[in-house]
């Protein structure tokens, strides 16, 4: 494994959004940078966070001067978006592989897998599709904080 970690927008959200299991996003975003970790994620990490911050607001979960200052916080995020020629070709493959509607979460995987790092994820349903095949695949709900 190398010296980068893949983030999906799961646990992104968490570190802009006071959303269950934030604190543990906040201890474990602060142990990599305090370890000199490379935060990767595919490029549509932007669209889908945006999306959802969005969507937050419209249904007005939260205020629009919340909505704007979530946004702020992710543009600002030092998250490297990458993407790699096969990364689409890939997320098809583990979508199929593993039976998922969707083939964007599986672009998380794909990205992981290709640049021999792993992924942190905050979407259990995610995870336990994945954990038995896919030991570099990490769910935020099992991080537990040092003290």
């Amino acid at each position: 494994m190398s010296r980068q970690i893949c983030i999906d927008a799961s646990l992104a959200l968490k570190l802009v959004l006071e959303e269950e299991d934030s604190d543990k996003a906040h201890a474990l975003w602060t142990s990599w940078v305090a370890e000199d970790i490379e935060i990767v994620a595919p490029c549509q990490l932007a669209f889908e966070a945006t999306s959802v911050i969005r969507n937050h607001v419209y249904r007005r979960e939260i205020s629009a001067a919340t909505g704007q200052t979530a946004f702020e916080a992710m543009q600002a995020q030092e998250i490297k978006l990458i993407h790699p020629e096969t990364l689409h070709a890939r997320a098809w493959e583990l979508a199929q592989q593993f039976n998922r509607p969707t083939a964007y979460d599986a672009s998380y995987l794909a990205l992981a897998e290709i640049a021999g790092c792993e992924v942190w994820t905050a979407d259990g349903r995610l995870y336990n599709a994945v954990k038995e095949v896919l030991p570099w695949v990490r769910w935020l709900g099992n991080y537990t904080p040092s003290v």
